[in-house]
């Protein structure tokens, strides 16, 4: 888009280029100019990444010059023969943990080295994207420096002093009570403030109240904390197309930073944002099935009748959006889908989603072309390598993808690289017993750990509480 402003470099009047990553407008003899000072700074930090590559390359090939080797090695100098044992014993876990914690930081540097080799690639690269490789740089530079997860303890003796090695674990959520407690609704499929009818996604905030797309009621609720009945937030005024109405809303998710939601109107093909009552439509003519939102503000939403995922910016939704996954017409191919659903965005941005007519969920990393396939994909079924039209999908810090495995009535959890899943809670049977679900959708952890479930057919949300 051009415009006769100044521009940044000459400051005369010219048909001038916004460049996206500094908001600055140059002229056209200068925007070569700034697109060569981009490609220096790429070269500069490419020069970094080879640096830091040959750092790993010396900490792998030389795991006992590490500054904890050498402690141990001043202790067991200073303890002589009295703790040579033990001293070779903590070397070994020191030695297999830094390897581990090495081969960690080198699939994230790999990871990063491919997204500039993508930015070279495509020759579209700005501004952000070098604070945010740089930042990530940084970030993995102190992980390789001074592993977080490993120190040394010493415990003072009459004439030594007794060492171990203490690895900090990561938080896990491995197991959940098979019995759940009823959250909200469970109480019949009518309208009531105490009744839900066909729940779909929710959204829980850091105080744990639970923000429920109540589809069939046309409503979104609000479920405070230990709350004995909802409070209509959004709709509620019978189905419709006016501006305070909703049709089979199917998500909602809350924008932490002005306190508005955002609700997939899907019946009435339209995101809309409320605000204190007050209603805006940000997205139009969109058949939105499900909607995410990243840390950086980007607004996703599956497109369940054109097979893909795009992406807005924050305060942009006057424009066709970006796609981001899909795109390539309905089909099972590792570029398409066949009826997008749910989608997880993670730190890197990358999108995890449902992809409910092949009985998968795909992994589509920032950037890329095609997705790959990270749980189910093996046909409907309820083997424990396959899927049955998949719902809700979230993954936990350790990467671990938990599903809402819809047609098997269960959760169901994966892990990278493994063929099959394990169920972690549900798969009993279908019925409304406080181990059953009734097919399942929406998911959501709470900040300590709890499991939700929206429990679509028995109108109710289920807790499922963590085991410490």
């Amino acid at each position: 888009m051009t415009s006769k402003t100044q521009c940044f470099t000459c400051h005369r009047e010219n048909n001038t280029y916004t460049c996206e990553g500094c908001s600055k407008r140059f002229c056209f003899i200068h925007i070569p100019e700034h697109q060569q000072r981009l490609n220096e700074e790429l070269h500069h930090i490419t020069d970094d990444y080879n640096a830091f590559k040959e750092k790993i390359n010396e900490q792998k090939q030389n795991p006992h010059n590490h500054s904890l080797i050498k402690q141990i090695d001043q202790w067991e100098i200073d303890s002589i023969d009295k703790i040579k044992q033990k001293a070779k014993e903590c070397k070994e876990t020191v030695i297999e943990s830094l390897q581990t914690c090495i081969n960690d930081i080198e699939k994230k540097f790999n990871d990063l080295t491919e997204q500039i080799k993508h930015l070279q690639k495509e020759n579209d690269f700005n501004e952000i994207n070098f604070t945010y490789l740089t930042n990530q740089l940084r970030k993995i530079t102190q992980e390789l420096n001074t592993p977080s997860n490993i120190s040394i303890q010493q415990e003072s003796q009459s004439f030594i002093n007794e060492i171990s090695i203490i690895l900090s674990k990561k938080r896990t959520w491995n197991k959940w009570k098979q019995n759940a407690i009823t959250v909200a609704g469970g109480n019949g499929d009518q309208q009531e403030l105490n009744q839900l009818n066909g729940p779909e996604g929710i959204f829980i905030d850091e105080n744990k109240n639970i923000f429920i797309a109540d589809c069939d009621n046309h409503r979104i609720v609000e479920w405070k904390y230990n709350a004995k009945e909802g409070r209509i937030i959004a709709g509620g005024n019978g189905k419709g197309n006016r501006i305070d109405q909703l049709n089979r809303p199917t998500d909602v998710i809350v924008d932490q930073q002005n306190h508005s939601i955002i609700i997939a109107d899907q019946g009435n093909r339209r995101v809309v944002q409320w605000f204190k009552q007050k209603q805006q439509i940000l997205i139009k003519n969109i058949d939105c099935s499900r909607l995410a939102m990243d840390k950086h503000g980007f607004l996703y939403v599956s497109d369940c009748e054109k097979n893909e995922v795009r992406r807005w910016k924050m305060g942009e939704y006057n424009n066709e959006g970006i796609v981001v996954a899909g795109g390539n017409g309905e089909g099972n191919q590792l570029n398409q889908f066949d009826f997008p659903t749910y989608i997880f965005v993670d730190e890197d941005q990358s999108l995890y989603v449902t992809d409910q007519n092949n009985h998968r969920v795909m992994k589509w990393r920032k950037g890329a072309k095609v997705g790959r396939i990270m749980a189910g994909g093996d046909g409907d079924g309820g083997s424990l390598n396959q899927l049955s039209e998949p719902l809700g999908v979230i993954v936990d810090d350790l990467g671990q993808i938990y599903v809402a495995d819809f047609g098997n009535d269960r959760i169901i959890r994966w892990c990278e690289g493994k063929e099959e899943g394990e169920v972690v809670v549900g798969g009993n049977g279908q019925g409304n017993e406080p181990n059953q679900l009734y097919l399942p959708s929406g998911l959501c952890f709470d900040n300590e750990g709890n499991f939700y479930v929206a429990d679509y057919s028995n109108h109710r949300i289920q807790k499922f509480e963590i085991i410490l």
